[in-house]
């Protein structure tokens, strides 16, 4: 009995999970991408930490699954069942936390203080949605190399094709050196952001754009850094742990407006960089397409 009250909870929470993830957003009026009027910063931060949550409860639920699957074996090598103090997991261990935590206000302004939070970044495989990385290899054969030679260090571009539309400028909340159909781009994405999600916008950062060097540990290999077609952004000037699967609330919210202006967020990638935004292959094909590049 004791083992079916568990499974019981967990076939809840599945059927209740997706529930959660299509019909909350409906409620609350949820305006992705950026188009349409402003919407209420809280609503939005109530939204994104249920899509955090979701993601979390499909965790657990594996954690669930293996632990049962464990105690199981536990019990059959046991003469009789021994039952657990209330309160404690099977090694003596207070239970994780709830996910709770998100919301947890460290100063004067829960929505203020969302923003930065470290969260989970739900289904970060797909966050890009069909987008396709340009990469240093397709952006060399369309544009060439930035520069002849390459080092460890950032250095100026050479490129004429490339230097005659590399620009230095405020765009939204930040300054950065990047190409002019990439900072047309981004301007895009800022303003939308701006009219949808004051406090978000408020709140950007960055950690550069343009750096002209090979990839550490390759002889030539460069990337979208290099071509002025790339931003690391953040919350706030904390920069995210690489690779840990987590961001702060306020890039996964962000990335929206990314995605929907034809930008890859480096959240999918095997070793996650989600502080990492850079142009697509479409948009790339786009640009040549119109002659912007």
């Amino acid at each position: 009995m004791r083992l079916i009250i568990p499974a019981i909870i967990l076939a809840i929470a599945i059927i209740l999970a997706p529930v959660l993830w299509y019909v909350l957003p409906m409620a609350f009026g949820q305006s992705r991408g950026g188009m349409g009027p402003a919407i209420d910063s809280q609503a939005r931060i109530e939204i994104e930490i249920l899509n955090q949550q979701v993601e979390d409860i499909r965790l657990r639920m594996e954690d669930i699954r293996e632990g049962m699957a464990a105690l199981g074996q536990e019990v059959r090598r046991r003469p009789a069942f021994q039952p657990q103090v209330p309160g404690a997991s099977l090694s003596g261990q207070a239970p994780q936390t709830d996910g709770s935590e998100v919301f947890r206000q460290n100063g004067t302004n829960d929505i203020i203080d969302a923003y930065a939070q470290v969260v989970l970044i739900a289904d970060r495989r797909n966050v890009n949605k069909g987008l396709k990385i340009a990469g240093g290899r397709y952006l060399t054969e369309k544009l060439g190399l930035p520069r002849q030679n390459l080092s460890d260090k950032c250095e100026a571009m050479t490129n004429p094709r490339l230097k005659s539309k590399l620009k230095t400028t405020q765009v939204g909340p930040i300054r950065v050196t990047m190409l002019q159909p990439a900072l047309d781009s981004l301007a895009r994405v800022f303003e939308n952001v701006r009219i949808t999600d004051p406090d978000l916008y408020a709140r950007i950062n960055t950690a550069g754009a343009l750096c002209v060097r090979r990839i550490r540990g390759t002889t030539n290999r460069v990337s979208t850094h290099s071509f002025g077609l790339a931003v690391d952004l953040n919350i706030d000037g904390k920069l995210d742990t690489l690779g840990d699967g987590r961001t702060q609330l306020g890039l996964t919210i962000l990335a929206d407006f990314f995605r929907t202006e034809g930008w890859v967020w480096g959240a999918s990638w095997g070793r996650e960089d989600s502080m990492h935004f850079e142009i697509s292959r479409s948009q790339l094909d786009k640009w040549l397409a119109e002659g912007a590049l």
